[in-house]
Parts: C-alpha cells; sequence; structure tokens
C-alpha cells in the first residue's frame, strides 16, 4: 500500500467507526418489538398532554376513528408504541390511544390516580413533615424523582410524594403495546 492510499484508508475507516457508532446510538432505544423508535426516544417513556382536548385515536392516523377526546391538559400518558408522526399512549385508566406528537409535551407531570389523599411531604423521608395532601384525581407538576421520591410542584408548593403512590413515574411499561387501543379491557374481557 503506498503512503498516500494510507491516510485515505485511515479516514474512510475513522468515517466507518463513527456512522457504526452512530448506528449503535441509535439502535439503543427500540420499541417493544425490538424495532427502533422513529424519535429516537425511549420506548415506554412519559409525556403529558399539551392541551385541553385531545382526540385519541384507534390508529395511527387522521383516517382512524376518534375513540374519545382526553379533555385534562397537562395529564401524564405514557409512550408505549410510536410512529414518526404518532405515539400510542398508556393513560392513567389503563385505556390505549393512538394521539399525534404535536399534542404531547415533555413536560412531566404525575397524577394521583387514586381515590385517597396522598400526603405531600417536606423532605424524602416517610417521617418529614406533611405540607399539604394531593387530592384524589389531581394533576401535578413534577421536577424529578430520586430514591422512590418525586419533588412535585402545584402553585407555590413544593413537596415530595412517593413515587409508588402516583401515576407518571413507573419505569416499566403500564399497558401493552401490542394491545389494540380502547379502555383498558375489564374482568370479563379477560383484563384487570
Amino acid at each position: 500500500m503506498s503512503s498516500k492510499a494510507l491516510p485515505r484508508f485511515q479516514r474512510l475507516a475513522v468515517a466507518a467507526a463513527a456512522v457504526c457508532a452512530a448506528g449503535l446510538a441509535g439502535a439503543a432505544q427500540t420499541m417493544p418489538d425490538g424495532r427502533p423508535t422513529p424519535s429516537g426516544q425511549p420506548v415506554p417513556r412519559w409525556l403529558s398532554l399539551k392541551s385541553s382536548e385531545v382526540h385519541a385515536r384507534f390508529g395511527p392516523g387522521l383516517d382512524h376513528r376518534i375513540l374519545w377526546a382526553y379533555r385534562v391538559s397537562g395529564l401524564p400518558v405514557q409512550v408505549i408504541a410510536e410512529t414518526t408522526e404518532w405515539r400510542k399512549i398508556c393513560d392513567p385508566e389503563g385505556a390505549v390511544a393512538w394521539v399525534h406528537r404535536s399534542v404531547v409535551s415533555s413536560r412531566r407531570s404525575l397524577f394521583n390516580a387514586t381515590r385517597e389523599e396522598i400526603p405531600v411531604r417536606s423532605g424524602r423521608s416517610p417521617g418529614a413533615p406533611v405540607r399539604a395532601r394531593l387530592s384524589p384525581r389531581s394533576l401535578a407538576a413534577m421536577d424529578d424523582c430520586e430514591g422512590g421520591w418525586c419533588r412535585i410542584r402545584a402553585g407555590r408548593l413544593r413537596g415530595w410524594v412517593r413515587e409508588t403512590a402516583v401515576f407518571g413515574t413507573q419505569a416499566g411499561a403500564m399497558c401493552d403495546a401490542a394491545r389494540p387501543a380502547g379502555p383498558r379491557p375489564g374482568p370479563a374481557d379477560g383484563g384487570g
């Protein structure tokens, strides 16, 4: 090999290594079926609804029928699959639907899906003083979670809630990505 060919060969090797590394980095974000995600973001992941009217569709496209409309801005939803333009989501009721990517935000929130008040504490400890209570079926903005606790904001209130007590923080998929869009199956449908 000539001395002029060596630098060219080295440049090609470096370029090929860079392309391979970029491909591997993109392949790290996959959907449950193993395909890479179109957005390059992980699935499942948490987003929130941007507006107080979001149409939930049976499939990914305007030609699919509207199943219902979400009427709560800031509601946390979990992306369980996606196309380039559409996100298949799981909501606090366990329902699955498709929404357009333009109606979701990366702002994090959490939801008290229970019928009980959840104590909002001044620190990350079950013994920390209670500052307030998160009412049943209510939302709060979330800053971050660490050590099993999530820091929330609601108006001027700042505090901590247990990560396991709220919807919008779980690491694993809350709904099966292979399930067709629609309400959560009930006991008669084989669901829970």
